[in-house]
Parts: structure tokens; sequence; C-alpha cells
């Protein structure tokens, strides 16, 4: 660890640089704590790189792709900006020494602890294969020692560099020592390339020295296309495991699983290091309680454009250090203070009702998503959600919706975090979605769609990840009165004693989502919902549906009925251009639908009657 130079302290995105971790071809990794005080290891990427775009667009595809890459022995991907100046990207931090510090200091390691290394590294490119990555650069730096075992860093980045006009004309990215013959040649690669440089690893791991190295770069590469291992020392215990990794065909090489297999059950008794690596270890850890102990670097004067919010609070050193405990398994220190910069914790930011007084277009207009740059659909009349895009529903636009009641059961985790949230899709048989639930009411998240196929499909968890963070630094407040439904939790409105004596005991009653209520009754079910309405469609100006008016108490209805099923409509308010920013006329309606369990009920007399339960509550109209 190094103590920063002066130019080393701006932000990198949310994330405050504490020290210096290490230097390489691809850029400068820090050791950096996030804006709710986790710890990070933050790598910015060499400025050369950011000239060139194909290399921006290899990045953004391998930090999305990385993003799904969670296991026991990866450090998981946490943020990461493809855009920035300086592109960079953070992970979570993993603290002790990379496998070759590890053996420079201390030597070979023993069997026991090989056999534990190689099980450890074949389940970790398993997550990695599976997430659909290639590592690319599996070698002795990008693995790291800690109590608990080995842990993969770094995997896909390489990808990214390859070809980009900062690299030599034909340059491969990586290490010569640790590439396959594939790699070497340049020839495409399959997931076979990173198990034979797992094999060479272990070569260095058991015996210090690679088994292709040679006195020059040029040397080292001829050797691992046309000579074969030199396997001098390695333990033979191990020595079937690693020729196999070693096959010069990839067909031949084992698949991560099949090594498992090959290595057998690990004795997990006794110490998973030598004594010396564990010492390597505990002093890494000391050395990041030491850094979260002093006062952080402090930052140079801003440039014009700030890229985060002026700090305005300071908090206690236990949250920072509490984070890393937690992250680390390390002991708390006293003393350390940090300040981040002003954003709402997520519970706050993501709790129903701060949403209720969102604009939701507001939140992703003028965002750019891959080649998409959206706008607010002229179609887009909701209160808790707006459609981007020319039209209606087409493979081009992608829907926000804020509060929308999830069914957990149905749903799946995608791997991918934002603002420390796991975000979840559910499965459908066109387009896709990413959600992220509220922490307050987990039944209800936020969500975005896409009808279709669309290369859109690939930007969901960015434009979460943009809502999650606009939400936290400046959400945008809907531009509407305090009589506006948008502000009022519906199923407070509905009386529930009026409604029992029609439609029989209330078995539940429940948000559908932030502009509706579920009521779920002994003799029929139904909902009361509020929504924006274009005058042109609203009751008697439809022109797509036959409805009759309904006198209610103190305003007309219109009814449409559908075989065994009412919908009953009214308006509870006009809006002003300054108010719905748009164009055409539009009002605040609001809708009560029942569908009776006996086919012989009338069910607009049902409706009629919880319709005047909601009206007898609604705020005045104004």
């Amino acid at each position: 660890m190094k103590p920063l130079a002066p130019d080393q302290s701006h932000p990198i995105g949310h994330y405050r640089p504490l020290v210096l971790l290490g230097e390489g071809a691809m850029g400068q990794v820090f050791l950096c704590l996030s804006q709710d005080g986790r710890v990070a290891a933050v790598k910015r990427i060499h400025p050369g790189f950011s000239k060139d775009d194909g290399f921006r667009v290899r990045f953004r595809q391998e930090v999305e792709a990385s993003r799904r890459v969670s296991g026991a022995y990866t450090a998981a991907v946490m943020d990461a900006d493809p855009e920035a100046e300086a592109p960079w990207l953070a992970s979570v931090y993993v603290a002790g020494p990379s496998l070759r510090d590890a053996i420079d200091e201390s030597g070979p390691l023993p069997v026991q602890s090989m056999r534990r290394l190689i099980a450890g590294l074949a389940t970790a490119l398993s997550d990695v294969h599976r997430a659909g990555l290639i590592h690319r650069d599996l070698k002795p730096g990008n693995v790291l020692l800690t109590s608990d075992g080995p842990r993969v860093i770094d995997f896909g980045i390489a990808r990214a560099a390859e070809g980009a006009e900062f690299t030599s004309t034909g340059t491969v990215v990586g290490s010569p020592a640790y590439m396959s013959p594939e790699q070497a040649e340049g020839k495409d690669l399959t997931p076979a390339s990173d198990v034979f440089s797992l094999g060479t690893l272990l070569v260095m791991a058991a015996t210090g020295q690679g088994p292709f190295t040679g006195t020059t770069a040029a040397q080292t590469l001829y050797n691992v296309v046309h000579e074969p291992p030199q396997l001098d020392g390695v333990p033979p215990e191990i020595v079937p495991v690693i020729e196999a990794c070693l096959a010069h065909d990839p067909e031949a090489r084992p698949t991560p699983a099949q090594l498992l297999d090959l290595v057998g059950p690990i004795d997990h008794d006794g110490p998973v290091w030598p004594a010396p690596v564990q010492q390597l270890i505990n002093t890494q850890e000391a050395e990041v309680r030491h850094v979260l102990a002093l006062p952080p670097p402090e930052p140079p004067p801003p440039p014009r454009k700030p890229r985060w919010p002026k700090v305005t609070a300071v908090i206690a050193a236990g949250a920072a250090v509490v984070a890393l405990a937690v992250t680390q398994g390390l002991a708390p220190v006293e003393g350390t203070v940090i300040e981040p910069e002003t954003r709402a914790p997520v519970a706050q930011a993501l709790s129903i009702d701060r949403l209720r007084d969102i604009d939701p277009c507001a939140l992703l207009e003028d965002e750019t998503l891959g080649e998409t740059t959206l706008q607010p659909s002229g179609y887009s009349t909701y209160l808790h959600r707006c459609r981007f895009g020319q039209g209606g529903f087409s493979s081009d636009s992608i829907d926000l919706e804020l509060g929308v009641s999830i069914d957990r059961s149905r749903m799946n985790t995608t791997g991918e975090q934002v603002a420390g949230q796991a975000v979840l899709e559910e499965s459908t048989s066109s387009g896709c979605n990413r959600s992220v639930a509220s922490p307050s009411s987990p039944q209800q998240a936020i969500t975005v769609d896409v009808s279709g196929e669309s290369a859109l499909c690939d930007q969901l968890t960015p434009a979460l990840d943009l809502v999650v963070d606009k939400l936290r630094t400046e959400p945008p407040v809907q531009n509407l009165p305090d009589n506006s439904l948008a502000r009022t939790n519906l199923c407070s409105l509905v009386d529930d004693d009026a409604v029992r004596s029609k439609l029989g005991v209330i078995q539940s009653k429940t948000a559908g989502d932030l502009s509706r209520c579920r009521i779920d009754a002994l003799n029929g079910n139904g909902s009361v919902r509020a929504k924006l309405t274009y005058e042109s469609s609203f009751g008697p100006n439809s022109s797509y549906r036959d409805v009759e008016p309904v006198q209610l108490d103190g305003v007309t209805g219109y009814a449409n009925s559908r075989s065994s099923t009412c919908s009953l409509e009214w308006k509870h308010r006009d809006f002003g251009e300054a108010e719905s920013g748009r164009t055409r006329n539009t009002i605040e309606t609001v809708s009560v639908t029942y569908s009776p369990r006996n086919d012989k009920a009338k069910p607009c007399e049902h409706a009629k009657a919880v319709a005047n339960s909601v009206l007898k509550n609604l705020p005045p109209a104004g």
C-alpha cells in the first residue's frame, strides 16, 4: 500500500480513494470507501485505453457480464463507469496477498494447501464461465489468498484491452508465462484456455517457477506453444491434475467441475495456508485497519463540474470500520472519520411514501442507454409510471414503474446488485424486465421492462442503477397539488364497513401498485385505481367502449359492464398545462372494478357501493 499522490485523491465515481494498492499495464488499483461505508478495490483504467471507442464498448460488455459473477471464491463487482473520462470498476475488497507475493515471500505451498487452492480456483472458474465470461488473464497476481481460501479477481477485464489502439498492433493482452497455446497464437478462446492457465499457475504455486518461463517474453511464448511443460519439483500427488490442465488440445482438458472430481475430497482440518502465508494475510488486514483509522486524505480542489455532490455530512468511524468488518472479517477500530457525499439511505429513498411524490419520467429523461437517448412517450399518461419511446408498446420502448406489486415466488435474482439491493427478474415469453424491491416493502418494487426483443434488454440494470442513484441524490418531485391522488394511499380511502355490508367479509386489501388497491372479499373481488386520462378518452368521449352514466354521491360516473364484471369511472380533477406537462387536455380519474363470485349478482350495484365508500374519503378536488 502506498500513500496517494495529490492528483490521486479525487473521487472515483462515488468512491473516495484512501491508498494506492498497486499499478499494472491497464491502470491503478485503489483502496476506497463507498458512500455507504463499504470498502472497495477500485481499478481506474489507464487514460490511453479510454481514447479507444472499441475499448469502451468491450469494457462495458465485460463489466455487465462480470456483474453476473458471484461465488465464494471471486471478488464480486460492485459498480463501474465505462463512460467516465478514465473508466473504472469497483469490486469487493479482499484483504490478502496475491499468490505471487505469497510464494515470493514464503516459498512454494505444501500439498494440503495446493489441494485447497485447486478446489477454490476450479470453483471460481465455474462461476466465471457460468456467467459467459473467459478470464483470459488467470495469473498469480490475479489470485488473492485470504484466511478462508483463494479469490479470483479481474475476470474478463483483459478482453476489453485486446485490440485497443493503446496496445501494439497484434498484441494479445495477458501474461505470457500463463497463457494457453491458443491464446499465445491469437486464436479464438474457449473456457478451456482458463483451465490451461490454471495448470501453469499451479506449477508456480508448487515450485515457485512457471512450467514455460523463458529468459524473454518471446521465448516464453514459444515454449507455451511448442515445448512440454517443466514439472520438476511438483509433488507427485498433484501431477495428474496439472498434466490434465496442460493438455495442448483444448478439448482434452478437464472442465472446472471435472477438476474438482480429480482433486477429490478436501480435508478441512488444520490451517488453510502455512503459517508464513497466514502472517502475510494478518499483516495486510492490520494495514487496512490502520488506514481506516487515519483521517481520509484531503482531496485537491474540486473541478468546476464535480462528479459528486458537496460533502455535507460526517459519519463516525464505527460505520466505516464495521462495514469493513462485515465484508472482510476485520475487527472494528476506533477513531476513523470519513466524509461521504450526501446521499439518502436506500431504504429511505425507495420507501413507498417517498416514491409517491416522484416524477417517473424525470428519472430517466435524456439519459442514454446503449445507443438510445430516452425521451418520455407522448402516450405516457400515468401517475407513477413512464414510457420512454416514440409510441405505444414496441421493442424500442422502455417502461419505468415505481412501487409496482411483484410476486417474489415468480422472480429470480440475476446475481447483480444496485446500491446493495438484489436485482430481480421475472421470466416472460417475450421481452425482459428488471426490478429492485423496496427494502421497507419487499412486495413492491421499481421495475423497468421492454416488450419484445430489444438491445435495451442489456441496459435494464444500468437503467435501474441510474434511477436509484437519482432517488438517493436529487429525486425529482412531481409537479402535483396536495389533492392529487398520486400522493394518496388508495387503500386508506376504502370504507371497510360500507364495503363489508355489500361484499361480505374483507379477506384482504392490498396495494396493487402506488395507484391501485386490490380488495378480495367473501362475495367477490375488486380494485380501486387512480390514473391520468386524456379528456378525449374519458367516459362518454371514449370511442372504443360503450359506457352509461351512473349518479354517484356528488359526481357523475360512467359504467362499463362486461359480462359479470363492472368498471365504473369518474373524474376527480382537471390538470392545467403546467401541471400535466402535456399539450393534450388531461384529467385525473378514479375507477372501481368489481367481479362477483356469483354469476347472478349485479356487479355495477356493488361497484357503485365501493365507489361511494371511496368518494366520501377523497381529498377535495379543489
